[in-house]
This record gives C-alpha cells, structure tokens and sequence, in this order.
C-alpha cells in the first residue's frame, strides 16, 4: 500500500517533469513577496494598462517608421556624444553595430577635430557598419560660425563626404559655451547661423539640437518653421553640458552659476509646447519630426513620449548607451535586446492617459 509521503513525493516528482522550474520558482516569489509590495512606492500613472487586449508580442512585428528620410525598425535614436577620447573608436563602433544590427539612427559626437585634420577620422569612420541606417556628423555653432566667416565651408563639404553621413546635426549650446572655461562666444544668434547652413546647402538634411537645457517656446517655433529635417529636444533632465562645464570651472564661477545651469525644459514640458505649436502653426510647419532626448531613462520614458506628442518623433538616449558600449559588444547588444523586448511589451499592453 502506498503511503501519503510516497503519493506527495510522487506528485512532486510528476510536477517537476512538467514543470522543472516551479521549486526554485515557489520559493523565489516566498523569499521576494514582501519585496515586491507597492503599497508605499510611487505607481507609474502615466499609462492605462490593459492586459486583455493582446498576446505576448513578437519583436518582429513592431511596426517599421519611416524617419529622417528612411526606415527604422524602432524609433530609437543614440544620442550624440563626445567624440575625442582614447575610447571614441570603441564606443563608435560598438554603437554602429548595433544601429546595423537593430535598425536604428545615431548622431556622431562632435566632429570639430575632423574639419582641420585626419587623425581621428578612424574613431568617427563607421559607416560601413550601419548599412543604410541614418547616420549624422555633427558640429557646434561656434565651429560653424568661423568656417562660414573665414569663407571655408569648403571644410563642411569635405566632413560629410568623409563621413559618408546622411546630414549635419548643429547644437546649440550658449550656456556651455559660456560656463566652460575654454569656451567659445557666438558672434550672432544661432537662428542667423542656422539659417546661413541652410542658404548653402539646401539639399541637406540639418537637425538641429541643445545639449542639456531644451529650448523654450519661441525657440521651437522658429525651428518648426524652418525647412530643416528634425529638432533634437536635448532637454533638461539628462547630461548637463553647461553644469558639467561648471564642474570643470573655478570655485567662484560655481558658486555664481550654479543656479543658471539648472535653467531649462524637461523632455516632457517640450512635448507640451510642440503638441501646442502643432495647432497654433498648422501649415507654416516645415520642420515635423522629432528627436525627444534629455531624461530619457529607460524605454518606458521613450514610448510614453514618443506616444504623448503629436509630430513624428523618435527617442534619443546618450549615457544610457554610454554605459554599455565602452566594453565587449555583447554588452551592448544585450542591453538594447532588452530596450526593444520593452517597447514591444508597452505598445502591447500600455496606453498613454
């Protein structure tokens, strides 16, 4: 006759067969239940979440858009970065392979070194592996101030041709310009500047983009009646160049400026003014797509963004990548399969309030 230790022992034996992890799994969700209690954390409101309307997804069939003149697999963009350290060639590459590998757009960090000389042009060369995905140099004002006034935009003609880009990325940086001690001093607005790039060359594709702050209102207008191909929000909220220049800077100018670098507009008080200015500028808007930077942490701020504003747009992230493209590739590529199994998940079951 069996007995009821030999029946559960049985049963249990019979469960493992079907399910081989339920042991280890029981007893994780025993040891992590009082973890996992939300009652005193902050809940994410921003979505409604409806678990009856879809299956799991495939990532496959995340639908493709079309942006900057091409077609991407996600609407993720990696942000620009600095572009002239021992790393740079690592980083570059690393980040190349995967905007090859999983169809998305990258902005080079900035190419001044390359208008005057060569020797780095091997740490930005990375065309060959992106395939046909967009890729953009990228130069500050400033630079592009004294190559116009010294009558050699021969320079930025050579840059692109090199670089084998798609457009030129100018950012708009006067408050790191100002609190960085080896700083520059622009001569004219920006808008005047901008406006001179696309006098000369009117068939390139220009994004134009802060680098920490974000622009206000009357900056976006301007730019969305302008007929460049995007605006890059680079709002207050990620990286802070001006407050990272200020680190940088003497004890006086930071007691002086602290407060100055914290001026600026979050990624979402953008999306705000651009969802406004859509409606108050209706057809004098040239400029329609978007790239939403500066605070994005995690592929949750990127679809709730990206869903939220009214204009195509994409997400761009920058110390996010950083982190892991300084090593082994597999970092990388581990990190943005995650990124994508994420907002494949949202645009399944999460719906922006």
């Amino acid at each position: 006759m069996t007995s009821m230790s030999d029946q559960l022992s049985n049963s249990l034996s019979s469960t493992d067969e079907r399910d081989p992890t339920a042991r280890s799994r029981k007893r994780d969700h025993i040891e992590l239940a009082f973890k996992s209690q939300v009652a005193n954390q902050e809940l994410d409101t921003r979505f409604f979440y409806e678990p009856l309307l879809a299956g799991h997804p495939q990532v496959s069939d995340f639908p493709a858009l079309p942006f900057l003149g091409k077609t991407m697999k996600w609407p993720i963009w990696v942000s620009s970065m600095t572009g002239g350290t021992e790393w740079a060639r690592t980083i570059n590459h690393n980040l190349a392979k995967a905007c090859g590998e999983f169809g998305i757009g990258m902005g080079l960090g900035s190419c001044r070194s390359l208008l005057y000389s060569d020797d780095t042009l091997p740490d930005f060369s990375v065309r060959h592996l992106m395939g046909d995905q967009p890729l953009y140099a990228n130069l500050g004002i400033a630079q592009i101030e004294d190559v116009l006034d010294n009558k050699e935009s021969y320079r930025i003609d050579e840059l692109i041709k090199k670089l084998e880009v798609d457009g030129l990325i100018i950012h708009v940086n006067p408050f790191q310009e100002w609190l960085q001690p080896e700083g520059d001093r622009f001569k004219y607005p920006p808008l005047d500047t901008i406006q001179r790039v696309i006098d000369l060359w009117p068939e390139l594709p220009i994004i134009v983009k802060e680098v920490g702050q974000g622009m206000g209102r009357e900056s976006l207008k301007a730019l969305m009646t302008l007929p460049i191909q995007a605006i890059d929000f680079g709002a207050n909220g990620g990286t802070n160049f001006a407050r990272l220049e200020l680190l940088r800077s003497d004890e006086l100018n930071q007691k002086i400026y602290h407060e100055l670098a914290l001026v600026g507009h979050s990624a979402n008080d953008m999306v705000n003014m651009v969802n406004d200015l859509k409606f108050e500028l209706g057809d004098h808007i040239l400029c329609n797509e978007f790239i939403i930077s500066g605070g994005v942490k995690s592929f949750l701020d990127g679809y709730y963004l990206t869903e939220k504003i009214q204009m195509p747009a994409i997400y761009g992230q920058a110390s996010s990548f950083l982190q892991h493209a300084r090593g082994a590739y597999a970092n990388l590529q581990a990190f943005m399969n995650t990124q994508i199994q994420g907002l494949a998940l949202a645009n399944s079951f999460l719906a922006v309030r």
